[in-house]
């Protein structure tokens, strides 16, 4: 619930963000830019702080923290640091330097342009600068995931869930006092993205000398340890990042359709990952040191358990709330963005990409939950196999789709991408007997989604027509979308009453 709870504040405050954002900038040319610049160390951030460095160190230092004495823990600690700090600054000093190489990588369309001195070229002159910029972050996230990561083994995962805080609120100021007094505002944002990784970073270290475990770097490359970590994260890096490496393909992609594809793009993907994060991330955070320790202890009846709770609480969660974002795209939309630069043209848009994006919600969810069930068990190699199926099959959906849908095309195969990972990585516990889903998990499903499709229907019947929504002022889309959510929400929790499920009897196996 800590957990949630900081998460929680964390998404809203990103959606404020993201607010400020599309009041200042909509979603035209200058936000297509940032939004391109910032994707790099978001998908850095998403790569690290919640994906293969976490995967690969936890279940490494969770076995040390169980069979070794302290001074082989900090030794441990010691060449994680120095090692990584090495390598982290090399590669981000050669981000920096080769910033335009990597927009030229990523904005194929835009470096098109401006080889060829056509509209949109310089986009990719102002990519290549606010790249370095924000590049910077890598490093500065790279150490918070690694202090993160120190914390949660030892149960302190409200601090690492409320990090993120520290950079919406740096990306709100920045946008609010510093990007209006700029020529090109969005440089402004740039910066708030390179202070917030520095707090972020500085935020953690009172909390790692409370743990005493603030320690000295040094190179250790062949530390048995870092070696271990090296060969669990080389892979895993991979693999756990399929779904991130399709939205920098889509990104690529979208450089060559119309402006304002990344932007609208880039909205879908935030309403996205506000139940992603608040549910998905937030349960795979505490479920792996979990699932690391019971594979320590060989109790596999324990880990089993622990990842039928895990899948359980995503259905639970996961369901609704695709629902939500499938039926109520508009109006979210309407409420949060749809005001300054940001027009109705634009909501409109963007809720196309929004409902195809809502669609795989579940499916991405599921990845969060089914991967930590390899990575605790030290298995990188099965879910790169997977990847790797997952991420040739989006390539392909996004050349099918592309062509006749544009930008939805792209959502369209970035969900279906994230349903065939998803059912690669059960079916792969299933064959290994890890976790086969029962007849009680099988029911319980079914029962969701029963309750979440009478929960749709009843948000069809209620909800407002677009004429209705757009005759209402701010404060009342606001009372209205609240009303629907709440309503929504209430038939949910009935229906699963009425079909036997109790949720507040779901006993937490972590």
């Amino acid at each position: 619930m800590i957990v949630s709870a900081m998460t929680l504040i964390s998404r809203v405050l990103g959606l404020v963000r993201d607010v400020v954002i599309a009041n200042l900038m909509g979603a035209g040319s200058s936000a297509d830019v940032f939004f391109f610049a910032n994707k790099i160390p978001n998908f850095l951030r998403r790569l690290f702080a919640e994906g293969a460095f976490a995967q690969a160190f936890v279940p490494v230092l969770t076995e040390y923290q169980e069979k070794n004495s302290d001074e082989e823990i900090r030794d441990l600690l010691a060449k994680v640091a120095g090692t990584l700090g090495v390598l982290v600054s090399v590669v981000t000093l050669f981000g920096v330097i080769a910033s335009p190489v990597l927009a030229a990588l990523f904005g194929g369309g835009w470096f098109l342009a401006w080889l060829n001195d056509a509209p949109g070229g310089e986009k990719f002159e102002l990519a290549s600068l606010m790249l370095k910029i924000t590049f910077p972050y890598l490093w500065f996230i790279t150490f918070t995931a690694l202090a993160g990561s120190i914390l949660n083994t030892r149960g302190r995962f409200a601090v690492s869930a409320f990090t993120p805080v520290f950079l919406n609120i740096a990306i709100i100021s920045a946008a609010l006092f510093l990007a209006p007094k700029l020529q090109q505002p969005e440089i402004g944002l740039a910066w708030g993205v390179f202070l917030g990784g520095l707090i972020q970073f500085l935020f953690q270290i009172p909390f790692l000398l409370r743990e005493k475990a603030i320690v000295k770097p040094s190179w250790g490359w062949r530390h048995p340890g870092v070696t271990k970590i090296r060969t669990l994260m080389i892979p895993a890096l991979f693999g756990v990042s399929v779904s991130q490496i399709n939205l920098l393909f889509d990104t690529f992609i979208a450089s060559f359709l119309m402006t304002g594809s990344i932007s609208w793009l880039y909205y879908s993907d935030r309403l996205l990952e506000f139940p992603l994060g608040l549910f998905g991330i937030a349960i795979a955070t505490v479920i792996l040191p979990a699932l690391s320790k019971r594979h320590v202890n060989a109790e596999s009846q324990a880990f089993s358990q622990t990842m039928d709770w895990g899948v359980k609480a995503i259905i639970l969660l996961g369901l609704p709330a695709m629902c939500g974002l499938i039926m109520l795209a508009k109006p979210m939309l309407m409420v949060l963005f749809m005001r300054g630069a940001f027009s109705y043209e634009d909501v409109e848009m963007a809720s196309y990409s929004l409902m195809a994006y809502g669609s795989g919600l579940l499916s991405f969810m599921l990845i969060k939950i089914l991967a930590p069930g390899y990575y605790s068990r030290q298995d990188t190699k099965t879910p790169v196999r997977y990847g790797i199926i997952a991420m040739v099959s989006n390539m392909v959906f996004n050349l099918i789709f592309a062509i006749p849908f544009g930008y939805v095309g792209l959502a369209i195969a970035t969900s279906m991408s994230a349903l065939l990972n998803a059912c690669l990585l059960y079916r792969g516990l299933h064959k290994a007997n890890v976790y086969r889903l029962n007849t009680s998990t099988i029911l319980f499903a079914i029962k969701t989604f029963i309750a979440g499709l009478v929960m749709a229907a009843v948000i069809y019947y209620l909800q407002p027509t677009i004429a209705a929504w757009l005759a209402f002022s701010l404060p009342e889309r606001g009372v209205e979308l609240a009303k629907l959510i709440a309503i929504a929400a209430i038939c949910y929790f009935i229906c699963l009453v009425l079909l036997g499920i109790r949720p507040w009897k779901m006993k937490a196996a972590v």
